[in-house]
């Protein structure tokens, strides 16, 4: 495995995974103020792989959670487990980077538990596979908690990606806001399915999640189920969904500006999509997700 993957500007300890097995340690836990970057790297034809990590933020920590998903050969299948621990007043931020080969199947399921007064914030960039599920099962204990949950999808050819989330709101006065956006060109095929669960007991929920995508193919798909399940009084929840196109009106407003039809077209996906990126509050993680955004429009 070489180089420093698409996060070494940003320096921090290192975690990586190649083909599956551990370069080294397995396990992290922050204390403190530190970054870490965590890398599965795929080079294979033909075979299988599976890793699992452990990560945990101690009481006031502050983790900053690079992750990006390598790969080159052809026609792979990984499977990775994350199991990631937020503690009592702990803040992660955890950006994921995903390029895979065209005919690879990826399955990526992250397990985070956020204890009361923690802080989560969850971005995932990804440009698909033959079959790609980025999955998120997140354990929400309220009690002045807040958790952030975004995610962008850019798919062309006949890419697939799946963004999938539950959140389970536990305790009383917690806070989730979820926004995911997708672009699916040619035949590719885009899936957002998010749920989030408001059990008993959890009064005072403040839940909202948004997805949205623009179809730029005729044969290509997305595939949207935002999902409520509120069991509980006294919540603020909502959730939205929307797919369409290019607004035509914008597209010719650019054009009649000069401006060629492709590049017309990249300028208006990038703005579309760019919102998500720019929630990410931590100045060199959000440039650098701009610019591998922009460097696949």
């Amino acid at each position: 495995m070489s180089g420093e993957g698409p996060f070494g500007a940003l320096g921090g300890e290192t975690l990586a995974f190649a083909n599956g097995r551990a370069v080294g340690a397995d396990a992290f836990v922050a204390s403190g103020e530190q970054t870490l970057r965590l890398r599965f790297v795929s080079d294979a034809v033909n075979t299988g792989h599976t890793a699992s990590v452990r990560i945990a933020a101690r009481p006031g920590a502050r983790l900053l959670l690079l992750e990006s998903h390598e790969g080159a050969g052809s026609a792979w299948v990984a499977h990775n487990r994350i199991e990631l621990d937020v503690a009592e007043g702990a803040e992660v931020t955890r950006i994921v980077l995903a390029e895979e080969p065209a005919d690879a199947i990826a399955v990526t399921n992250a397990g985070v538990r956020v204890a009361p007064g923690g802080r989560y914030r969850q971005t995932i960039a990804t440009t698909g596979a033959k079959l790609q599920r980025l999955e998120t099962q997140l354990a929400h204990a309220g009690v002045g908690a807040d958790v952030r949950l975004d995610g962008l999808y850019l798919l062309d050819g006949a890419r697939h990606a799946d963004l999938t989330s539950v959140v389970d709101h536990l305790g009383p006065d917690g806070t989730t806001s979820q926004l995911a956006k997708g672009v699916v060109r040619d035949t590719a095929r885009g899936v957002f399915q998010g749920k989030i669960v408001v059990e008993r007991g959890a009064d005072g929920t403040d839940a909202r999640m948004g997805h949205h995508a623009l179809i730029l193919g005729e044969r290509a798909e997305v595939d949207a189920k935002p999902e409520l399940v509120i069991y509980a009084d006294d919540v603020q929840c909502a959730h939205g969904n929307t797919v369409g196109n290019l607004d035509p009106a914008a597209l010719f407003y650019l054009q009649q500006r000069g401006i060629p039809a492709d590049e017309a077209r990249a300028l208006l996906t990038e703005a579309f999509l760019v919102e998500v990126v720019d929630r990410i509050e931590h100045d060199g993680a959000r440039e650098v997700v701009r610019a591998w955004l922009t460097a696949r429009l």
